[in-house]
């Protein structure tokens, strides 16, 4: 018979194993995982190693499946069905691009921008929210605002609505739309715009695995140029931002000059770019003239 499973003896074989299959933070996946079999958080698992914890058969055989998927690089958010996102815990799938922490910076300034606004009820719109991750934010981060929020991926649209109806934002409104037509009701009349756009160009090549093999292509990819969709948000952004309302979209470290110049030709003003906390330039900002 063999020894009995513990703890430590399975965070140490995960985490060996998802290190061989190049996970960079392996054994905080490990951690991770390990909670979510055994409804704890990664604190208590570490604990719970130093302990040398016993686990039951199956919450071992139930820990070595989910690591076997992760060491495949399966998205440890597929696997435990939520990531986080600032202090929102969100459902994520197949079908729906996992929020990224760098686009928490992007939220941030939206968030921001609205707080900064004198309407007792500023209005801020997210085009193309995907699970819903920065609208979300923004809703229950001010909550004298008024957030819409459209998507128009069937594939992504149900995980978006779970999050909504479990968040449960009063002030929050989600339609099934394509950006480019959305809230027509709403012209002239919002304060900030917020998008996380497909940016990649279509010829590139994802360097995270997860990325390349999980996430869906209509979240990712922008045209030629991978510009297409953020050239309609310019356009949506005019339709919809109030004069002095404020624009804001997430893109790629390259792309900062390229979209500042893509927005002035447009007729934006004060456009700027601005570095996540990897110091990559990751958001651009402009105004409505």
């Amino acid at each position: 018979m063999g020894e009995p499973s513990t703890v430590d003896r399975i965070r140490a074989q995960a985490a060996a194993a998802l290190g061989r299959a190049g996970i960079d933070d392996a054994e905080v996946d490990a951690d991770l995982l390990i909670g979510h079999v055994l409804g704890q958080s990664r604190g208590q698992v570490q604990a719970a190693a130093i302990m040398r914890s016993p686990l039951t058969a199956a919450d071992a055989a139930a820990i070595t499946a989910l690591v076997e998927r992760r060491e495949k690089r399966e998205p440890l958010q597929h696997i435990t069905g939520r990531a986080p996102f600032r202090s929102l815990e969100l459902n994520v799938g197949p079908g729906v691009f996992v929020p990224r922490p760098e686009t928490e910076g992007v939220a941030q300034i939206a968030i921001d921008a609205l707080r900064s606004m004198a309407d007792p009820e500023p209005i801020g719109v997210d085009l193309g929210t995907g699970s819903g991750a920065i609208a979300l934010a923004m809703a229950t981060e001010v909550p004298h605002a008024r957030v819409f929020a459209c998507e128009n991926s069937p594939d992504a649209f149900p995980w978006t609505s779970r999050n909504f109806a479990e968040i449960g934002a009063d002030n929050a409104t989600l339609v099934f739309a394509d950006l480019a037509e959305a809230f027509p009701e709403l012209d002239g009349t919002v304060s900030v715009v917020v998008s996380n756009p497909p940016y990649i160009p279509a010829d590139a090549i994802p360097r995270d695995i997860e990325v390349r093999l999980f996430d869906p292509a209509h979240a990712l990819y922008g045209g030629a140029d991978g510009l297409d969709v953020v050239r309609l948000v310019s356009q949506t952004g005019l339709r919809l931002l109030r004069t002095g309302g404020v624009l804001a979209i997430e893109h790629g470290e390259l792309q900062g000059a390229e979209i500042r110049a893509l927005l002035e030709t447009d007729g934006w003003r004060a456009t700027a770019t601005h570095r996540d906390l990897t110091t990559r330039d990751r958001t651009t900002t402009a105004l409505r003239p």
